[in-house]
């Protein structure tokens, strides 16, 4: 994988100088979807796809690629590299091997493009970081990782919803839609709004802070009550006992203050003040490469 190295060529060409507003434009307007503060412009189309869930499933999506980074960081220290890849075949054995700190200290502190996957990246760290503050689950952490990977993808924050003309950015808009939606709708609405609360107020609290104090918006107290109690009524649905993710609500619902605070501890980890006011998809760009 390559890393997205930005060229700024001296006496650049007008044409070249429009195409670079146009991209500053894109980037301003994906930014502001991100954090809440866009205008929809473009002409609304009514959007078929079909919704999606978040399910804890990282550990099933390693690539070739997790697997040779393991090896190499682990594999001085085992002294035998193939058993460990043999290891890594077996859930128990594997599971532990995810836990090693020297895997969650290699990807803090290794320089340069790393060449892994998304799943992998995020799930050493938050279940590192979960640990952290109690929270052993890791069918957990594997959530929760897979709502960061869902996430770093700008278009994926917002809740898509079949036949409505646009998708809705904005939490009062998916409340609001809860009134006329039918029961699986509904479930889908409560899960992206606990795990859209979950991951604004995780990675980007400094954010939420600063237009709660300058500008009136909410706060992190409300992000949280949001996100507990949509996560909540979300665990008693028939869809999370179908799903397998009752459990998995029920921690967020209860801990949902330990988890954020965790994705805090992750954030000012690998984000500066500067990138958290940037998507987490153009921050990633500077990290590793996108596949």
């Amino acid at each position: 994988m390559r890393c997205d190295v930005h060229h700024q060529a001296s006496g650049a060409s007008a044409r070249e100088k429009e195409s670079r507003s146009k991209r500053f434009a894109r980037r301003e307007t994906l930014l502001g979807r991100l954090l809440g503060t866009a205008t929809e412009t473009t002409k609304p189309e009514v959007h078929k796809i079909p919704m999606k869930l978040i399910q804890p499933n990282c550990r099933i999506q390693f690539t070739a690629e997790d697997i040779d980074f393991i090896v190499a960081v682990l594999g001085p220290t085992t002294g035998n590299a193939p058993t460990l890849t043999g290891l890594l075949a077996d859930p128990e054995t594997r599971d532990l091997i995810l836990d090693d700190d020297m895997l969650f200290r290699a990807l803090l502190e290794q320089r340069g493009c790393l060449s892994v996957s998304h799943h992998f990246y995020f799930y050493v760290l938050v279940r590192h970081v979960l640990r952290g503050v109690g929270i052993e689950d890791r069918s957990v952490a594997d959530y929760v990782a897979e709502v960061l990977t869902e996430f770093s993808r700008a278009e994926n924050v917002r809740c898509v919803i079949p036949g409505k003309p646009h998708p809705l950015d904005y939490f009062f808009e998916m409340l609001a839609a809860l009134q006329t939606a039918d029961e699986p709708t509904c479930f889908y609405i409560r899960t992206h709004i606990g795990n859209q609360s979950l991951f604004f107020s995780g990675v980007f609290p400094e954010h939420i802070r600063q237009r709660a104090e300058r500008r009136g918006f909410p706060n992190l107290s409300y992000y949280a009550a949001l996100g507990k109690s949509n996560y909540r009524v979300a665990r008693d649905h028939r869809l999370a006992r179908k799903y397998d993710l009752s459990e998995v609500y029920d921690v967020l619902s209860d801990q949902f203050e330990p988890a954020r605070k965790a994705l805090n501890d992750l954030a000012d980890r690998i984000f500066t003040f500067t990138d958290q006011q940037q998507s987490i998809e153009r921050i990633l760009q500077k990290t590793m490469g996108q596949g």
